[in-house]
């Protein structure tokens, strides 16, 4: 099994291009199923849950093929299964977005329930609830939700009761074949969910208030080709920036999206990062300075990403002073700390609240990944820890990190990838 072994010690200095949203690039390889005629996605992260979740397009029968601008077209006229097997769903939560494509285009879809990173529960409930709202028949039996429908789904207004992005992405997904209006209130405001929206009109759905809490979908009787990009990853962005931090380093960034980071670089103003912000690019200089403690609480966007939580714990532990970090959205994600410790930082866990007090270094040693964010966090610890350290389980990391050693090393990091 690969690990990443890393001599920590040294500032990154560079400059790296930002790599297409995973977060994005799911649902929207998901609803490429909606569409009656082939829909070209571009922009797309060379990462292992986008290979999963193409593979799992194959699996169902639609025809996928990579077109000379490494641009993928996505047919979903040659269906011929309705089923996504446990086999493919068990790494890879986003599975469960084909269910709502499926019994809306299709009338039936058969899914096992997902797995991914164990970092708490995500329940799915709120998206049976909203299509079973919407017309659908549910059954769960044998670890599948079979999902059925006599026609086309209905309209319905659907008051979500927690913001879930899963959630939201599903139902939106299945509403624009929907007849009739769907109204989904307390819907998730992420970019990632308006990239999708975007998509989708691209594709020839009405839908309005994305981006807020009320999204309004008028649904259509069919969806039409397209082609359209990927959005920046914010998350790959906000990590490659905190490692820089971290490290007293600087960093230039290319092809990013600072208008869906604000809550990322206001933290990074506060550890005295020098920050400027051009177009699609965005400059950090830390000047050798030690990073300054910031406090963390986590909310769904536009408050602070748990998917930057784990970064910032990782730069708290060397920061000048003391701090804390909420996590107010997964009830695991504050596990990463226990290794965080075991190279020296000082975090004290109560309840959902890690309380860290900096250290001036850390020390390098052996750890583990839980997921697919601690990595990141685990790597950055390496990065300021002096001496060696080793980060086991990585295949976490390469689920969300387009070749994190070679980028690492464009900025002058001493890591390489080692069985």
């Amino acid at each position: 099994m690969d690990k990443l072994l890393i001599r920590g010690g040294r500032p990154l200095h560079g400059e790296l291009r930002v790599s297409g949203a995973k977060n994005a690039a799911l649902p929207i390889l998901a609803a490429t199923l909606l569409a009656s005629r082939p829909v070209v996605v571009r922009n797309l992260p060379h990462l292992h849950d986008v290979t999963t979740m193409i593979e799992l397009l194959g699996c169902l029968g639609v025809q996928v093929i990579v077109d000379e601008r490494l641009g993928v077209e996505v047919d979903a006229s040659t269906i011929t299964n309705f089923q996504a097997d446990y086999e493919l769903v068990k790494t890879m939560r986003a599975s469960i977005l084909v269910l709502g494509p499926l019994v809306a285009r299709f009338g039936e879809a058969h899914v096992s329930f997902p797995g991914g990173c164990a970092i708490g529960s995500r329940p799915v409930d709120l998206h049976l609830k909203g299509l079973e709202a919407m017309g659908a028949r549910i059954e769960v039996e044998g670890g599948y939700i079979h999902a059925y429908s006599d026609g086309r789904l209905h309209g319905a207004h659907i008051v979500m009761e927690t913001v879930t992005v899963g959630g939201t992405e599903n139902l939106l997904m299945a509403a624009v074949l929907a007849d009739g209006q769907t109204i989904l209130d307390n819907a998730a405001r992420e970019p990632e969910v308006v990239d999708l929206a975007n998509c989708l009109i691209a594709m020839g759905a009405d839908i309005s208030g994305h981006g807020t809490d009320r999204i309004v979908v008028n649904g259509v009787s069919d969806l039409h080709s397209c082609e359209y990009a990927v959005m920046p990853d914010r998350i790959e962005s906000g990590t490659y920036l905190v490692a820089a931090a971290a490290t007293g380093g600087s960093i230039v960034l290319r092809g990013a999206a600072p208008d869906s980071m604000d809550a990322i670089l206001q933290k990074l103003k506060e550890t005295g990062a020098a920050i400027e912000i051009d177009g699609d690019t965005i400059r950090l200089d830390m000047q050798g300075r030690r990073p300054l403690p910031v406090n963390i609480k986590t909310a769904p966007y536009p408050g602070f990403p748990t998917d930057m939580q784990a970064q910032f714990t990782a730069l708290n532990t060397i920061a000048d002073g003391a701090s804390s970090v909420v996590e107010t959205v997964f009830e695991n994600r504050l596990i990463q700390t226990h290794e965080m410790n075991r190279m020296g930082a000082k975090i004290k866990i109560e309840g959902n609240t890690a309380f860290i007090q900096g250290q001036a270094s850390l020390t390098g040693a052996p750890v583990m990944a839980s997921d697919l964010r601690a990595s990141a966090s685990l790597v950055i610890a390496g990065l300021v820890a002096q001496g060696e350290t080793l980060v086991d389980r990585i295949y976490h990391i390469d689920r969300g990190y387009e070749c994190i050693e070679e980028r690492m090393q464009s900025l002058g990091a001493d890591i390489r990838r080692v069985s």
